[in-house]
């Protein structure tokens, strides 16, 4: 049996080399220079090759909870602000039914599912035919993990599944890690589940951001990791957090209440974008998303 980490201090003794670029993989997504040109080209369409990070629009929520605030017309609400993204998270029901097939960013589909929040939420399955995906012309495929969790076998189980459709297809696959109730979300458990899904095969990871060692936990997954954007916070704080985790490592950020509850989403995702493809400071995103609240609010 492998042994625990237990004796490690605060900080961790690992030596992650904080900083040092992994060698050219011929490709501009760390990790991904093995990929057939399929794969590397719906990664392209997700993550911008002059920067290398995305900006996705998370909202994918009513998959467990059903209408979110925020959410409650994706067709009035989200599918006009949605080419400012360049990718959209959301299941297949949502975009057949609400995003316009003219719609050109990149589409990342929630391919996992099953119990609603009344239910132990762990407890999940492949929700999507690999076909389905193909017919819809997605550029990748989201399945949550939960390490830690009562079914946390049963979670890489259907990640691994669904890893191996995608290589049969060149469809890339997000392994979203999942922090339960009784979860602590610091670097060491964060790096242990970023870890396991890009070693057992998902192109890239979303996680959450930590306070505390986040750059750890970016330069020990040999994948691209997008930042999970939580909890709806004050739009000056999320913009903080989105500048914290690209600087720290991220190749991006996955945003969906700090977006579209917002009171200009719009405007909000404008200065996301600022932050993660422009390096723009938050104080300074922050003034375009005032700037441009002001225009809405006297259109």
């Amino acid at each position: 049996m492998p042994e625990l980490d237990t004796h490690l201090d605060a900080h961790g003794s690992k030596d992650f080399r904080v900083g040092v670029l992994p060698p050219d993989p011929g490709f501009f997504l760390k990790g991904s220079g093995a990929y057939d040109w399929g794969m590397k080209n719906r990664l392209a369409r997700i993550f911008r090759p002059d920067s290398g990070r995305t900006v996705m629009l998370a909202i994918d929520h009513g998959y467990f909870q059903g209408p979110t605030r925020g959410l409650e017309r994706v067709d009035l609400d989200i599918a006009p602000i949605a080419p400012a993204a360049d990718a959209l998270m959301l299941t297949r029901g949502a975009l057949r039914s609400s995003i316009p097939a003219a719609f050109l960013g990149g589409v990342v589909m929630r391919a996992s599912g099953g119990p609603s929040i009344l239910r132990e939420l762990s407890d999940e399955r492949l929700a999507l035919d690999i076909e389905d995906a193909v017919r819809m012309g997605v550029h990748a495929l989201a399945v949550q993990v939960f390490v830690g969790g009562e079914h946390e076998t049963q979670s890489v189980h259907n990640m691994t599944r669904l890893i191996d459709g995608g290589y049969r297809y060149g469809i890339p696959v997000l392994g979203v890690t999942a922090v339960g109730k009784d979860l602590v979300r610091d670097a060491r458990y964060l790096g242990l589940a970023t870890r396991i899904c890009a070693e057992l095969g998902a192109q890239f990871v979303k996680t959450y951001y930590c306070d505390s060692g986040f750059e750890r936990v970016t330069a020990g997954c040999p994948v691209p990791i997008v930042m999970a954007g939580g909890k709806k916070l004050p739009e000056r704080d999320a913009l903080q957090m989105a500048y914290r985790a690209v600087q720290e490592g991220a190749a991006g950020v996955d945003m969906g209440r700090n977006i579209f509850q917002s009171r200009a989403p719009a405007a909000m995702l404008a200065a996301v974008s600022k932050v993660v493809h422009e390096d723009a400071r938050p104080d300074e995103a922050y003034e375009l998303f005032s700037d441009l609240s002001r225009e809405v609010a006297l259109a």
